[in-house]
């Protein structure tokens, strides 16, 4: 038959489109088969043990060549693209795949099948593994497998150890036990103390629950269960990135805050401060005085007159004093208390001030004689802070400050005071008194044969004798007393029915 152009190019349309993109295709794959490299490899194996590999550019067309066909038996799965080698006897020997079409070798492997006895692995790591308890070790596919559940992190690296030793021909599945979590979390509770905080083990964490009194006691709760956390065992699904863990916390904390109470009111305390002095004076005197002595008073006069006769007179008189003897004796005793009291209620903890003086007023004069008028205090100052030790406790702790000051007298006009002062910390108990300080003095005075001021200059005769005697005596003490109460309104009745008030 015969056909023109343009019939013959119509007819075999579809033949030369195929076969171009055969072209293509050759033309595409053929440098990728030429420049490809050969993928060499040692594949050492045990009799009774098939092995695996993973060959992912593994021809379409292959063929074998070697000498592995007495040692070896080779299966392939292309779905997987997994070559298994099935160990027939013992030797050592050569695997080499080719492309069938380019005839270009893909893969060379060396085969060396090495004779085994599992039975004498597994006595040995048993041997070694006999102080781990919860583990058994069997065959099982060809393998030394070890499984089973384990209290210690440390025992699973020992058995991570004795398998590496004998790998491939062992293997294992040894996994912590969820037990070993539940008793951990069990002594992270006891050394908590707290029976108010609980610990769980979950999914291999510890969580804290409860309450607790304060941040401080939750942050140490917290501490104390990070120290007990066992090592991290990794888990060969979650290293070959087949499982993706969740990047968490060993230890969450959900410890909640105990809510403080409302702040109860202050307590008073009641100070109470007596200021006592006593003196004591004694003196005595003796005098015996005799010292007459004559006033001389002579003179001279002219008289005159009708019926006398006139003419000079002179006349000499004098006058005795003191002629009488005297004798004076005197004894004096004196006794004197001074007592003031004062009383002040405070909040526990702040400061209170009783102020009780009395000012003097006193003149002066300036350089030019202008007057001024100033004055000097006299009186007791008390300053008072309580603070109550303990909750329940009925001591106090007491910082006292005392100047007590007194008149005692004037120099020209200008008055004159002593001043006392106490300043200390002492503890009390409620309702008891202590003497806190104190100023004692003691003077005496003693004079023998010392004329009065009046005596006499030019005595006739001269007898005196005399003898004085004083002394001093003064004690200043300070008692104090606090007495805690609940309220400033505390003891009001009382105070009432004494002086007779009504509200």
């Amino acid at each position: 038959m015969i056909y023109n152009k343009g019939e013959y190019m119509k007819k075999n349309k579809n033949y030369f489109n195929y076969l171009i993109i055969f072209a293509v295709t050759a033309f595409a794959l053929l440098p990728t088969v030429a420049r490809a490299d050969v993928i060499k490899k040692n594949i050492p194996m045990y009799m009774g043990i098939p092995y695996d590999e993973s060959v992912s550019q593994m021809p379409t067309d292959y063929e074998t060549s070697g000498t592995y066909k007495s040692l070896v038996t080779v299966s392939y799965d292309d779905v997987k693209k997994v070559l298994r080698l099935t160990p027939k006897k013992e030797g050592l020997g050569t695997l080499v795949i080719f492309d069938k079409n380019s005839k270009a070798p893909v893969y060379e492997f060396t085969v060396d099948i090495r004779k085994t006895d599992l039975t004498k692995v597994m006595r040995e790591m048993t041997s070694l593994l006999s102080e781990i308890e919860g583990i058994t070790i069997k065959i099982a596919n060809n393998k030394v497998v070890v499984d089973g559940q384990i209290m210690l992190a440390s025992d699973i690296k020992r058995i991570h150890n004795v398998v590496q030793q004998y790998v491939p021909l062992a293997t294992s599945l040894v996994t912590l036990s969820p037990a070993a979590q539940v008793k951990i979390a069990q002594f992270i509770e006891r050394a908590i103390g707290n029976p108010e905080i609980h610990v769980k083990a979950v999914n291999n964490k510890f969580m804290l629950e409860g309450i607790a009194e304060d941040e401080k006691e939750k942050s140490r709760a917290e501490i104390i269960a990070k120290t007990y956390v066992p090592d991290i065992v990794v888990d060969p699904a979650a290293a070959s990135g087949a499982v993706r863990e969740r990047m968490m916390m060993d230890v969450i904390n959900l410890i909640t805050l105990k809510v403080a109470p409302e702040a109860e009111p202050s307590r008073m305390v009641q100070v109470i401060v007596h200021f006592v002095e006593l003196q004591k004076n004694y003196e005595k005197r003796f005098r015996f005085q005799w010292t007459p002595d004559i006033g001389e008073n002579s003179g001279v006069s002219f008289t005159s007159g009708n019926s006398s006769p006139s003419g000079l007179t002179s006349t000499i008189t004098g006058t005795i004093t003191n002629l009488i003897p005297k004798l004076n004796w005197a004894k004096e005793h004196g006794h004197a208390r001074v007592l003031q009291s004062s009383s002040l209620v405070v909040e526990n903890g702040k400061q209170g001030i009783i102020d009780s003086t009395r000012s003097i007023p006193y003149t002066t004069f300036s350089s030019t004689g202008q007057p001024n008028t100033n004055t000097r205090d006299a009186g007791i100052n008390t300053t008072v802070t309580p603070q109550i030790i303990g909750s329940r406790s009925d001591s106090v702790n007491l910082k006292l400050s005392f100047t007590v000051s007194s008149f005692e007298g004037d120099v020209n006009g200008i008055p004159i005071t002593s001043k006392n002062s106490i300043n200390t910390e002492i503890v009390v108990r409620s309702g008891a008194s202590a003497a806190i300080g104190g100023l004692i003095s003691n003077s005496s005075n003693a004079g023998y044969n010392r004329l009065p001021a009046n005596a006499s200059t030019n005595p006739i005769i001269s007898l005196y004798a005399s003898k004085q005697f004083t002394r001093n005596q003064s004690q200043f003490v300070v008692f104090v007393t606090p007495l805690i109460k609940s309220s400033a309104s505390s003891g009001a009745e009382n105070i009432k029915r004494k002086f007779r008030l009504r509200d």
